[in-house]
């Protein structure tokens, strides 16, 4: 986290009102979090920084790309990364971070830094489930598509004839009740 220090926000200078910052972020970003989960990755992070006499008021905006391999083919593919992160930050006796919607930075900080909150933003816009788009449409050609239509059960066989053991065992309980 050392070499983030660009993500630092020093709001004791600021003037109250809005100010705009902006992030390009790749995956020397992500290497600092030890994230490795992305090929490639281009995302531009807007940050509307509203300072108000008594609280901050943050609006993380990230779009752009990931490039992550799909878990149906294993085919690496663009995802594309749109999200919305809204963040208060209150002042009160110590640092407390529990609420995911509000920061509470103690009263004699001067600036925070931005960079967990964009991390996070990314890392949970990422789908979970990550399908290739030509998996999904049906236009990709692969070996592990093409293994997978091979070993998929077409049909489930109904079986009509009975073994004659349990026939048997039938027939006790129908002896039984006569």
């Amino acid at each position: 986290m050392k070499d983030l220090k660009e993500f630092n926000i020093q709001f004791v200078g600021l003037k109250e009102g809005t100010h705009l910052y902006e992030y390009e972020i790749d995956n020397k970003f992500f290497e600092s979090f030890n994230f490795d989960e992305f090929e490639s990755s281009s995302i531009k992070v807007e940050l509307e920084f509203i300072k108000k006499s008594t609280l901050l008021e943050l609006t993380f905006t990230a779009n752009g790309y990931v490039e992550v391999p799909c878990d149906v083919s294993n085919e690496f593919y663009n995802q594309v990364v749109q999200a919305v992160l809204p963040l208060v930050v209150n002042f009160g006796p110590e640092f407390n971070d529990d609420n995911e919607e509000v920061l509470i930075l103690p009263h004699e900080a001067y600036e925070f830094n931005v960079a967990q909150y964009i991390y996070e933003l990314i890392v949970l816009s990422v789908p979970n489930k990550r399908v290739h788009p030509k998996v999904l449409d049906g236009t990709m050609d692969s070996e592990a598509l093409d293994k997978l239509k091979e070993l998929q059960i077409k049909e489930v066989k109904t079986v009509e004839e009975t073994d004659p053991r349990w026939d048997k065992l039938k027939n006790l309980i129908t002896e039984k009740k006569t």
